[in-house]
């Protein structure tokens, strides 16, 4: 049999049916031995009754007889139309009387020599070949229920293959990942570097009497790279890879996930050393005695189960390591994650800034990048992004370059992909539908927000203000960490939710009203200051306390507030004065710097996007030059427009599309 890898590098699966080819010839057999059979009992010939037989004898419209043990075989006379067919003895046999009927006809008949009678015994229909065609008939109608039923029952997709595991088999040496190809994750890949060497040298590590980790978890958020990681080590160590889904387990009946683990197992076994790798894991390891006892429930049990015992199974010299990755480390079962299981938990966070710029640099290969792109400024500019969607950015800027027909990417293509992969895409058609009173509005709100931020110095720097609609927001202020953040003081969350206030207080000091533009923001503050109160420790009232409790619930663990009545009004009231006093410190700083927030609602509404240095010139009291259109003229001289925009503000059509939702501080 062929075990060549296929073009994905996987080694076909024997249990997965022979080529179609096979049944295509087997049906082309039974079909022909299904017309044999039928040639040897009918040949050619029709069936006739033995009256109407006679009756052509008499009429001299037969030409030949061929007498035969249980039948005769006739042939029609030239004049008529020339056929051949079958005529059954009453009863059966050729007998006396029968042969008396036929004499009797034949005598009737008045030209002579106008038919003969052949006489051949048993060579049309003996018993031998009556028994061999039954014979025959019931091997092909055999072969038939096996090709058609047992074999598929059994084979790939079938209903016996159910128990069969589905998992990939990448061969050894075609993964196609290294080291080289992760990046970002310096720290993991030194953490499972012994991995590697133990796969290649077992022996270093058993001569000491002591064994590798069974499992490896890797825990961490969607797209930060554990599937890479997981084949960049089978790769290094030049090892077959089983790749599977928590999901794949599961099935209507109960018990088959049990079976594909048993069944998983035992091929790694036979093709150590080897790396299984069970991706979203937790489909099937959840935490049991939930208090559910549904039939899905029992299955997903018993899968858990198998895993368990089939770990535990593993002997020091069966070279086969089980790696498995979540997002969901807390749902799972604590019997999974104990020692002699998946004793070994790799975290696998998003990049740093330094692991952000050494991803981008990875992704930027495949590229042709302009010789003064700086990848360092957009890692800056991107906390908190995956090494998914800083792939997804420098793909994101090669097709926004092909689109405008550049030769290279250069900065600022990739500053628009930055842009839209973290807040979505410039929704410029939509932008020209919104009323001029809701740009008018937005672009209050927006520089409420740049306004306090440039101000503050502890919250970050600000990177550029826009008033075009992205994503479900109708504008965006966005900033530009000069560092990675993995903790925030009592100072910056304050600083932030006045930041977060500052649209909503801009919008009632020049607007005269407030709209739902602000609920994003509300609901985000309020948030930081619950968490200030309830979680962190952060209120000076309160003191340093945690007021909530995780309690395991249907969706995993839920915060429940444990508290007396009285303890939970003072914890509200000090909410409340924690988000007042940052609503007064943000009116205060829009009060005494209202000609800025008026400069920049003007600068917005001509430029619709303004940059940090942009923002800077107006809080120093200057001025920007006129935006120029795309056929030449300054905006500020075209009258004609300006009338319009007046007109329309004053007149606001009735068929406006409402506000969009709230925008992004």
């Amino acid at each position: 049999m062929d075990k060549r890898p296929n073009q994905n590098g996987q080694e076909p699966d024997p249990r997965q049916g022979k080529p179609r080819g096979v049944l295509f010839i087997f049906l082309m057999f039974f079909g022909l031995l299904l017309f044999a059979a039928w040639m040897l009992t009918n040949g050619n010939t029709g069936k006739e009754s033995w009256t109407k037989f006679l009756d052509n004898v008499r009429s001299n419209k037969v030409v030949k007889i061929t007498t035969g043990t249980a039948y005769v075989e006739v042939e029609t006379a030239k004049g008529e139309k020339h056929r051949k067919y079958q005529v059954d003895y009453p009863g059966g046999r050729y007998t006396d009387s029968v042969a008396a009927e036929l004499n009797a006809a034949l005598a009737i008949n008045s030209k002579e020599g106008s038919y003969a009678i052949v006489q051949e015994g048993d060579r049309v229909d003996g018993p031998l070949t009556g028994i061999l065609i039954n014979i025959l008939f019931f091997v092909g109608i055999l072969f038939l229920f096996y090709f058609l039923f047992l074999r598929r029952m059994g084979g790939g997709g079938g209903v016996m293959s159910f128990g069969k595991s589905r998992a990939h088999l990448i061969a050894k040496g075609k993964t196609g990942k290294t080291f080289k190809d992760v990046a970002g994750v310096e720290e993991c890949k030194e953490e499972v570097q012994e991995l590697v060497e133990f796969l290649k040298n077992p022996s270093k590590f058993q001569r000491l009497g002591g064994r590798i980790p069974r499992g490896v978890l890797m825990v961490g958020p969607p797209g930060t790279g554990k599937t890479l990681l997981a084949k960049a080590i089978a790769g290094e160590a030049d090892v077959p890879f089983y790749s599977i889904s928590g999901s794949d387990f599961v099935e209507m009946f109960v018990g088959v996930g049990a079976s594909r683990v048993r069944d998983l197992f035992l091929q790694a076994k036979e093709n150590s050393p080897c790396i299984i790798f069970i991706d979203e894991i937790d489909a099937v390891a959840r935490r049991r005695g939930g208090g559910m006892s549904s039939g899905g429930h029992d299955e997903r049990e018993q899968t858990l189960n198998a895993i368990l015992v089939e770990m535990d199974g593993f002997e020091s010299n069966d070279k086969v390591i089980v790696m498995a990755a979540t997002n969901r480390v807390d749902v799972l079962d604590p019997a999974l994650t104990r020692p002699g299981r998946f004793d070994r938990h790799v975290m696998v966070d998003p990049p740093d800034i330094n692991g952000r710029e050494e991803i981008l640099e990875v992704h930027s290969g495949k590229v042709k990048l302009s010789s003064d792109v700086d990848l360092s400024i957009i890692a800056r500019g991107t906390p908190g992004f995956s090494g998914a969607d800083l792939e997804s950015l420098i793909n994101e800027a090669a097709l926004h370059a092909a689109r405008l027909n550049k030769d290279f990417v250069d900065i600022g293509d990739l500053e628009y992909a930055r842009d839209r992969v973290a807040f979505g895409r410039e929704k410029k058609g939509r932008s020209r539908a919104i009323s001029p009173e809701d740009k008018r509005d937005t672009a209050y709100h927006e520089a409420g927000h740049t306004v306090i931020q440039y101000l503050l110095d502890e919250c970050d720097d600000l990177h550029k203000v826009s008033i075009i609609p992205r994503g479900r927001a109708l504008g965006a202020t966005m900033s530009l960490p000069s560092k990675d953040v993995y903790s925030y003081g009592r100072k910056r969350i304050t600083g932030d939710m006045c930041v977060l206030f500052g649209g909503r207080i801009a919008e009632e000091m020049f607007c005269g009203d407030v709209s739902t533009g602000a609920s994003n923001d509300i609901e985000r503050a309020t948030m930081l200051a619950r968490n200030m109160v309830y979680e962190w420790g952060l209120s000076e009232k309160m003191g340093p306390i945690k007021y909530t409790e995780e309690h395991a619930g249907l969706g995993g663990a839920e915060k429940v507030v444990t508290v007396s009545e009285q303890t939970h009004q003072q914890l509200d009231e000090e909410v409340r004065s924690i988000i007042d006093a940052a609503y007064e410190r943000a009116q205060k700083i829009l009060e005494e710097n209202r000609d800025a927030v008026q400069r920049i609602t003007d600068a917005l509404l001509e430029h619709e996007t303004l940059d940090a240095e942009q923002v800077k010139i107006l809080m120093d009291g200057g001025s920007l030059p006129a935006r120029v259109s795309k056929t030449g003229r300054h905006d500020r001289v075209e009258e004609e427009d300006k009338a319009e925009s007046s007109s329309v503000l004053n007149n606001p059509r009735p068929d406006q599309d409402p506000p969009l939702e709230p925008s992004l501080a």
